[in-house]
Order: C-alpha cells, then sequence, then structure tokens
C-alpha cells in the first residue's frame, strides 16, 4: 500500500501529464522506473539513505534515467528529491500506474497459475471481465509452482482460487475439525 504522499505526487504527476498531452510517454516511464526501483535494491536502499545528500541522489537519479525517460519526467524526479521525497519513488511510481489504469478505465486481471494459460482461456477471461465491468482488461499472468495447479484469478480486489492447494488447504482444516463423536 502506498503512503498517502506517493499517491498524492502521482496524481500531481497524471494531471501534469494530462496538461503537456504527454500521458503515454510518462506512464512507459512510470513503468520502467517502478522495474527498475523493484529490482534494484541497493538503489532503493540509497534514495531512502538519510546520509546520502539530496545533490548527490539528484546526480544518481540523472545518471540512470537522464537518457531513459522524457524531460517531463526527469523534472518530477529532480523535484522529488528536492522535496527530500525520492525515498518514496518506488511507491509513486506504481501509485501513477495505478492512476493511468483508472484514468484510462482499464482493469488489472492477474490470473496466476502454474505454468500459464492457454490463449483461448486468456481470451475468454478478457471477454467475461470487459463484459461484467464494462471496461477494458489488462490480463497479467504469474507463475506460482506452490498452486500444484489450477488458478487464482485477481479481478480488481475479487479473489477466485481455484488452485489444488486451496483444495488440499480445505480438506486438511476439514479432516482437522473431526466431526466424530463417539457413542458409548
Amino acid at each position: 500500500m502506498q503512503s498517502r504522499a506517493a499517491i498524492r505526487y502521482a496524481k500531481a504527476l497524471l494531471d501534469l501529464s494530462l496538461e503537456k498531452g504527454e500521458i503515454e510517454k510518462v506512464y512507459a516511464d512510470m513503468q520502467l522506473i517502478h522495474k527498475i526501483c523493484k529490482d534494484s535494491k541497493d538503489l532503493q536502499l540509497l534514495l531512502e539513505s538519510p546520509v546520502v545528500k539530496t545533490d548527490k541522489k539528484q546526480d544518481i537519479l540523472k545518471a540512470i534515467f537522464a537518457d531513459k525517460v522524457n524531460k517531463l519526467t526527469m523534472s518530477f524526479l529532480l523535484i522529488l528529491a528536492a522535496k527530500k521525497r525520492e525515498g518514496i519513488l518506488k511507491d509513486v511510481a506504481a501509485s501513477f500506474i495505478e492512476k493511468y489504469y483508472e484514468h484510462k478505465n482499464i482493469l488489472r486481471t492477474v490470473i496466476r497459475s502454474v505454468s500459464g494459460v492457454s490463449d483461448t482461456v486468456k481470451s475468454k477471461v478478457k471477454a467475461l471481465v470487459k463484459a461484467t465491468y464494462n471496461s477494458e482488461v489488462e490480463i497479467v499472468e504469474e507463475y506460482d509452482a506452490k498452486l500444484i495447479g489450477g488458478f487464482i484469478l485477481k479481478v480488481g480486489d475479487k479473489q477466485i482460487d481455484t488452485s489444488v492447494k486451496a483444495k488440499l488447504e480445505k480438506l486438511r482444516r476439514n479432516f482437522s475439525d473431526n466431526p466424530y463423536i463417539p457413542e458409548f
């Protein structure tokens, strides 16, 4: 869950990118920034460190992102650092992506399975979600070997779990609740 500050900064960036007509570019930049921050624990620790001075953090952000993001995004990153909020950069990027989906009326649907699902299943899920929620759908596939089989479908805040792991867990709970009462 993102902080209120991250949500506010993301909303401000969304509004500014809409005003400048660069929402698609900023969205692509925020996806890149989120991925880099998520993949690099060292970068995240550096950005959160109170020991490293702001100008040094700005230089590092310029070195990493200057040739990868557009001018508006780079300016935003430098302002974020100047306000000493660079530690929440990953959360700002995640919050921006969520706000972008809301703005574009896109519903993120996650299908978690052991080895993936076929394209026909994806298209059926996409059509069903699109018809049910009257919005565009983005399907995200995740892999989890612990599920053993089946899948977990997550649409917004709703989740359907048809995994073998969940069924085995339910059986385990049923067997642990011993309803047998001996008759003497």
